[in-house]
């Protein structure tokens, strides 16, 4: 048996390519949308992508299984399990083979056998993996994000994100009655999660990118309760807010994403256009570091850092329905693509072109006026904090933990909805814990015309660590 894992860092997702060695068929289990990865490395080792399927209707990245059905000619296996109101909308195109409880997909002497285990959405299933060359019993179970190494996959998405009213506490049962079944699993099975640390599909996720049933059932917290009511209690506490653009995730896969064929990176746009396009309505993304905008930006734009946190905070900030640009560091060029492709894996389709760093040359040598943000020490924020609006833009769960006394909370991730209670007519002093969410928010409150904004520099890690006072009311 062949079997590769592949990890996308950005989205903290693992998707899987299974393959039988001795016949040359293949299954690919969720994969991306960026699907040349799969493609190639099955070439590599002479197997052909026969099977694609996934292990639910995703809510954090844009699903590959149509793209690499379209591409290799593979059959879509899809499940058919959960409610009648939630299911796949393109269940009935061609080459597609809808999946039940126990249900068997072979690839060559590859036996994969799906288990219906709902929680984290209703339609979720996993699957048992088993190697018919050498065993006739499962060598492992990929579980998508049912369970993961430490956690297991949070059941309130669907109503948080998707806005199905009423399903974070029976998901949150379903998800009980589907670890008592992975509790009777053997030991010896190795445990293939769909997510790492710092996916939002779950709050307390290890970085290991593998485990055991047996591991899990002795030290995953959600394995050791036996009391139904204490567990919904525990595993709906203090969820994170969930990335606004997840449920945009939810309706594109639901519906099916649409194919995107080959790969076409934009053009680059004649620099003297940016304010022209600032105003018919496009978007301009500051890709460069937090510093570099902080320093001098064109105004308008908008700074998300090209880094690991990328597409979290173009999917929660970005509009999908409107044309977007890219503003990058001539001396990166190889972050356009990057972060073309970033966009594409969540659905920002609309990348129309982009500019180089050099368009802030011209603009200040032909007597425009670059923005800049003033940076605060927690020193010199607690110095003036009676004179200015201090805008905490953490999340709840870390403001429950200590915030700054008399601070305001709006978790970035709201902000775009909720400008308007964030007074223009006075200074503002935006922080979250470290510094690089706030970045982005004072980008933010520029770009809608909010003029006084600061960022605090360390934000409340530091205000912590230099000893000043902390509220937790």
């Amino acid at each position: 048996m062949f079997f590769k894992r592949f990890y996308d860092e950005q989205l903290a997702q693992a998707s899987y390519l299974i393959g039988c060695g001795a016949t040359g068929s293949a299954l690919v289990i969720d994969p991306c949308r960026l699907v040349d990865q799969y493609i190639a490395a099955a070439e590599a080792d002479g197997l052909r992508i026969d099977a694609v399927t996934e292990t639910h209707i995703h809510a954090d990245f844009v699903s590959g299984t149509r793209e690499l059905a379209a591409r290799t000619g593979a059959v879509m296996y899809l499940s058919k399990c959960g409610t009648p109101e939630w299911q796949y909308g393109f269940r009935d195109e061609a080459r597609v083979v809808l999946l039940g409880d126990r249900d068997r997909i072979t690839v060559g002497n590859v036996d994969v056998q799906a288990v219906h285990t709902p929680g984290h959405t209703p339609e979720h299933l996993s699957f048992l993996v088993t190697d018919r060359a050498g065993a006739d019993e499962p060598m492992g179970i990929v579980t998508g994000d049912f369970v993961f190494v430490g956690d297991v996959g949070r059941p309130d998405l669907l109503e948080k994100a998707a806005h199905v009213q009423g399903t974070a506490e029976s998901g949150a049962r379903d998800l009980f009655r589907s670890l008592a079944w992975f509790k009777t699993l053997p030991d010896h099975l190795q445990l293939w999660p769909g997510h790492g640390a710092g996916s939002a599909c779950g709050k307390g996720l290890s970085a290991v990118p593998q485990s055991t049933v047996g591991y899990e059932r002795r030290f995953n917290w959600a394995l050791s309760s036996d009391d139904e009511n204490a567990f919904v209690r525990q595993v709906l506490a203090g969820q994170p807010e969930p990335p606004r653009y997840f449920g945009e995730m939810k309706r594109i896969n639901r519906a099916g994403p649409p194919v995107l064929g080959s790969l076409s990176l934009p053009e680059r746009v004649a620099e003297h256009r940016v304010a022209e396009i600032l105003a018919a309505g496009g978007i301009v993304v500051d890709i460069r570091a937090a510093p570099d905008f902080a320093s001098g930006h064109l105004p308008g734009t908008l700074s998300i850092p090209f880094n690991k946190s990328f597409p979290t905070w173009a999917g929660s900030l970005l509009p999908y329905d409107r044309d977007l640009y890219l503003l990058i560091d001539e001396g990166r060029p190889e972050a356009l693509a990057a972060a073309v492709k970033s966009l594409l894996s969540i659905g920002l389709d609309r990348v129309r072109g982009y500019f180089g760093s050099k368009a802030l040359e011209m603009s200040d040598g032909n007597g425009g006026s670059l923005g800049r943000v003033e940076q605060l020490t927690v020193g010199e924020l607690q110095a003036r904090q009676g004179s200015l609006y201090v805008l905490d833009v953490r999340g709840r769960a870390e403001w429950e933990g200590g915030h700054i006394p008399g601070a305001h909370l709006v978790p970035l991730a709201e902000l775009s909805d909720r400008i308007a209670e964030v007074p223009a007519d006075r200074p503002i002093a935006v922080h979250c814990q470290g510094g690089g969410r706030s970045a982005i928010a004072a980008s933010l409150l520029r770009a809608n015309g909010v003029p006084h904004v600061a960022n605090v520099t360390g934000g409340f890690g530091a205000w912590v660590q230099s000893g000043l006072p902390v509220a937790r009311d």
